[in-house]
């Protein structure tokens, strides 16, 4: 899907291999994560955006299974990561899912299942409250849009694993801080986060 110049030119993090990168910082003090990454730079104008939109709105899902492809190979190549039982894609609210067609968690979970050769869980938890945009809400007003909005439906799927939660960006972590609050519900869980992309506030 991809031309070598384009290869060339996605902007990597590395942050899959070091310990207290950006990512696992955002988290700190607010949730227990025993590894974090985010495997590209997203900013406006660029060509992640471009591959972003190409995938999450005009429904390009073998673009991002390739990518989720890319985020499997990184994550093997860390590590930091070996000890994942089982990935769990953070969930859209249904009617948005039904609207794009797709969660393109999921798809990405797909790409890193491919291999990574584990599982992928998509009915441990859900999202059940649609919450508003969270484009240009500050850290505090995205908290607050997000908490309470995810459920567990199937704990005893990750009692004693070590979950990797997946997302396509993350920026302030406020949506994955309570997806995975949830997750740390369940007896012996470890959670890990890995997202595409990193985009600053």
């Amino acid at each position: 899907m991809l031309c070598a110049r384009c290869l060339d030119e996605m902007p990597e993090t590395k942050f899959h291999l070091h310990a207290s990168n950006p990512v696992e910082k955002i988290f700190w003090g607010r949730l227990m994560i025993h590894s974090a990454s985010a495997h590209y730079y997203f900013t406006k104008e660029s060509l992640m955006q471009y591959l972003m939109h190409q995938f999450k709105y005009k429904g390009n899902k073998e673009l991002g299974k390739q990518l989720g492809r890319f985020m499997g190979m990184q994550l093997q190549q860390s590590g930091r990561f070996n000890s994942i039982d089982v990935l769990v894609p953070l969930p859209l609210y249904p009617a948005k899912e039904k609207r794009r067609g797709f969660n393109q968690a999921t798809v990405l979970c797909e790409g890193i299942a491919e291999i990574l050769k584990i599982e992928i869980l998509e009915d441990v938890i859900t999202r059940v409250q649609h919450t508003d945009t969270q484009t240009r809400k500050g850290r505090m007003e995205r908290w607050e849009n997000m908490e309470g909005k995810f459920e567990l439906t199937r704990s005893e799927k990750i009692q004693n694993k070590h979950v990797l939660l997946v997302d396509d960006v993350v920026t302030t972590g406020a949506t994955l801080e309570a997806c995975g609050l949830e997750l740390l519900g369940t007896t012996s869980t470890t959670l890990s986060i890995a997202t595409l992309c990193f985009a600053s506030r």
